[in-house]
């Protein structure tokens, strides 16, 4: 279950995984709180459990008295929240109704919360049997907290096999022009597009022919483009809108960044390195368990924009350097995050609580 079918990480996350379990060893099903968001198309048949209000509004707790019937009527053995909202709507719900194995998720770091949603969330995962964290930044911040670590497992994010894959651009080079792409949605500053176009601004005034793509969309957009004027960037910053195509768009750049304040296992370091993109990053949350610093790629310290420059200029400049963090980073990313390899670590999962409970999955037919 998860919260919407948005574009973002979790949510990408959520369909490869839903894509790539049923049909095994799992009958999977699957719900959201809101059936919103481009990502419909990827599963479609999902259950919405909507509750309208706050979490205890009488048409909440219809909602979830209608997710208990279902989760009963279903015979469900493995319910898996896959974030923040759907962990306070499923993880309590599934264990009021006996489900025999309850997982939450824990796939950011926690600063993002208030206060009062952290301690909210640590309650519902005192509930869970396990819950997963993706980076060992996330899984830190919840045994600090008091989460005892029996209860934490470690999978990361997967990577299909398509974004291997080469494919055509989203849009066609040029001749002497180098790109760097930011991608990410514009709807949350800690994505930090704004010291992006900064740092862009100080690159141009030292490598002339180059251009930057930014792939996302959001309530912020109409700033960061007022941004872009005044830094007298109209002409070399592309708005591409939101992008479903990633690896097109990564067809398209020669430099990927990820400029975040707060990151738990970024899906845009992961799908640029499998593209054969190199990346620069900063160091921050898990962004350091996937960047090996002037091996794979460069790592700058959050927020620092001469810095961010500076590293992309030194990959603009050095062809050779791009070259070798982009087939380095290729090689490590297929051996660690390939789709079949954290397809296995779910089944494991799955199948090793269940043991526990005395139940076993029942194979399709």
């Amino acid at each position: 279950m998860t919260n919407t079918l948005e574009v973002g990480g979790s949510e990408r996350q959520f369909c490869a995984l839903a894509e790539m379990l049923d049909g095994r060893d799992f009958d999977v099903s699957l719900g959201c709180m809101r059936r919103c968001g481009p990502l419909q198309t990827r599963v479609a048949d999902i259950q919405e459990f909507l509750p309208v209000g706050n979490f205890f509004s009488w048409k909440a707790l219809l909602a979830r008295w209608t997710l208990a019937r279902y989760l009963r009527t279903h015979k469900i053995a493995v319910a898996h929240a896959f974030d923040f909202y759907s962990n306070l709507m499923l993880l309590p719900t599934a264990r009021l109704v006996r489900v025999p194995v309850v997982i939450g998720s824990h796939r950011q770091l926690g600063d993002l919360l208030t206060p009062c949603q952290f301690a909210a969330q640590m309650v519902a995962f005192r509930m869970c049997d396990r819950v997963v964290c993706n980076s060992h930044a996330a899984a830190g911040r919840l045994m600090a907290a008091g989460l005892q670590e029996g209860k934490v497992a470690l999978i990361s994010n997967a990577i299909p096999d398509r974004m291997f894959e080469p494919c055509d651009p989203v849009l066609p080079k040029k001749h002497g022009v180098l790109r760097v792409g930011l991608i990410g949605r514009m709807n949350n500053p800690v994505k930090n597009h704004a010291m992006f176009l900064h740092s862009a601004a100080r690159v141009i005034a030292t490598c002339n022919q180059v251009e930057f793509l930014l792939a996302g969309d959001g309530y912020l957009r109409p700033d960061l483009q007022n941004l872009a004027r005044t830094l007298e960037l109209e002409d070399r910053v592309i708005f591409l809108g939101e992008r479903e195509d990633i690896p097109a768009v990564l067809a398209a750049i020669d430099v990927s960044v990820v400029a975040s304040s707060s990151e738990s296992l970024s899906n845009v370091i992961l799908e640029s390195m499998a593209a054969g993109v190199p990346v620069v990053a900063t160091n921050v949350g898990g962004n350091a368990e996937l960047v090996q610093h002037g091996q794979t790629g460069l790592l700058v310290a959050p927020n620092e924009e001469q810095r961010l420059a500076e590293a992309i200029q030194q990959l603009l400049v050095r062809p050779e350097l791009r070259h070798q963090y982009a087939a380095r980073a290729q090689c490590w990313v297929r051996d660690h995050f390939g789709a079949d390899n954290i397809r296995r670590q779910y089944e494991r999962l799955y199948e090793s609580l269940l043991a526990t409970k005395d139940r076993t999955p029942s194979r399709p037919n």
